[in-house]
């Protein structure tokens, strides 16, 4: 049975630093791309970052210079560096797992927490 395990979250300061983790466990099979996306309650989940197969990556505007990701497709692992977080990155970051043709994988969620 394929899992998806995210590690990392907690609390921070303002302008803090936070690395997250993501792999899985099982036959995944082949991917397209491994990506972090965070929801606050309320409101639709946002695509934050992610690496596709190619090596390419992708960064949603409101982190673009503050968060990287990177990883290693083929070992199906990703991590996502985030830097001089803000109160607006509070959310449940979930790394998610995108096959061609079939439906994607998303882990259980970690917490981020930006507060004073």
């Amino acid at each position: 049975q394929v899992q998806v395990l995210e590690s990392g979250g907690g609390s921070v300061q303002p302008g803090g630093s936070l690395r997250l983790s993501c792999t899985t466990t099982g036959d995944v099979g082949v991917v397209s791309f491994m990506g972090w996306y965070r929801q606050i309650p309320g409101k639709e989940r946002e695509l934050v970052a992610r690496l596709r197969n190619t090596g390419v990556t992708e960064h949603g505007d409101s982190v673009k210079g503050r968060f990287i990701i990177s990883g290693d497709i083929a070992k199906k692992t990703i991590t996502l560096q985030m830097s001089d977080l803000k109160f607006e990155d509070t959310a449940v970051y979930y790394c998610s797992v995108v096959r061609p043709f079939e439906p994607r994988y998303w882990g259980q969620g970690t917490q981020v927490t930006v507060s004073p």
